[in-house]
């Protein structure tokens, strides 16, 4: 769930994904958000392919607000189905019940669209790393963090994702140059998960665990995301191509590495089954394609702002549905969050002046969970 993205995601736009922006050249990302013109899979986002499609000259049947808004509910509400998930199945069998739901979802748009499968057997070796960092390793990190800690806390935990994403940026791509604007926004972001995490008070009453694994889920999505910008920034297969085989590649990890750890279950209990499905046809399947057509219709900056609505949904639903209890340093340390997350994603107005009209590039899946 995204991630989502990672969730799977997953995975608010990342430096990885301006970068798209200041560049000519439009660029996909499988399994993550939009990356530069040499870089893809955001959150989890894809490689530089092909030319950028155009922009549909028909209106879509449904107004990108209404797709926009089921997109963030779809995320938002990941962490809580995978909460309920594992209240019948073991953390790996909710991942690999995800990504066979989430793979079938787009094998048969691809089936739809005649999409090809890559050929090259390098690029397939590329996308087997990219599905382990952006949904085999998060996906599964997620589902045993939620074991220990609550649903509105692993979501909070995904928000910080855009951080990790630039403090890693500024070390691996020599590129990315810090400013005084993004790295106030680094320590403003880490400042807020100290807060969630109520560091004045000695961290009292915190799963230490479940929260390491949720925030190393997170941290998993922008080593995927500049991973697969190294590698696949030169691939000719199309975004939804890419993203179907890598989603394919993690559902085959997980299937190898499922019979190890777990046995089978004894039964299929209903809301934990239909939780399952859930998160896999919605969670990582419709909503790589509600994102792709986005991404196409009104371009990555506003797309990418659903990441900021998630962690809002998720502490909604967990304290509505699950009944979840917040303290007030929750809610406070997740605003705080965003708002450092917003500040590394923003530039100068002279430089956004400087910075040519945007083009949609192929959407970048961001799992969220």
């Amino acid at each position: 769930m995204s991630a989502p993205s990672a969730p799977g995601v997953p995975a608010a736009e990342t430096t990885l994904t301006r970068r798209t922006e200041q560049t000519s050249t439009a660029t996909a990302t499988p399994g993550i958000k939009q990356t530069a013109p040499a870089s893809p899979l955001a959150a989890p986002a894809a490689p530089a392919t092909p030319a950028a499609p155009s922009r549909p000259s028909g209106r879509p049947a449904l107004d990108w607000r209404l797709r926009f808004a089921a997109l963030s509910l779809i995320w938002g509400f990941s962490f809580l189905l995978i909460k309920v998930g594992t209240d019948g199945y073991a953390p790996f069998q909710v991942t690999l019940g995800r990504l066979l739901s989430g793979t079938a979802v787009l094998a048969v748009a691809m089936a739809i669209k005649r999409e090809r499968l890559p050929r090259a057997a390098r690029t397939w070796g590329h996308l087997a790393v990219a599905a382990f960092f952006l949904n085999a390793l998060p996906f599964s990190l997620f589902a045993y963090a939620e074991l220990t800690i609550p649903s509105t806390l692993a979501g909070i935990c995904n928000a910080t994702s855009p951080l990790w994403g630039m403090a890693l940026s500024l070390v691996a791509l020599s590129e990315d140059r810090p400013t005084r604007r993004r790295v106030a926004g680094l320590g403003l972001g880490f400042l807020g998960v100290l807060t969630v995490l109520g560091a004045w008070q000695g961290f009292s009453g915190l799963d230490f665990s479940g929260t390491a694994m949720a925030l190393l889920a997170s941290l998993s999505y922008p080593v995927g995301w500049i991973y697969v910008r190294r590698t696949l920034a030169g691939s000719r297969s199309s975004a939804l191509s890419l993203t179907g085989s890598q989603l394919f590649l993690g559902t085959v990890q997980l299937a190898l590495v499922t019979p190890l750890f777990t046995s089978a279950p004894d039964g299929f209990p209903l809301w934990p089954t239909l939780a399952v499905v859930a998160l896999g046809a919605l969670g990582t399947g419709l909503a790589v394609l509600l994102q792709y057509g986005l991404v196409t219709e009104v371009g990555p900056t506003t797309a990418q702002m659903v990441t900021y609505f998630i962690p809002v949904i998720a502490t909604a639903a967990g304290v509505a549905v699950l009944g979840e209890q917040l303290s007030w340093n929750t809610p406070v340390g997740a605003l705080v969050v965003l708002a450092g997350a917003a500040l590394t994603q923003s530039r100068p107005r002279t430089a956004q002046a400087a910075t040519p009209p945007e083009r949609a590039p192929g959407p970048r899946h961001r799992e969220l969970a």
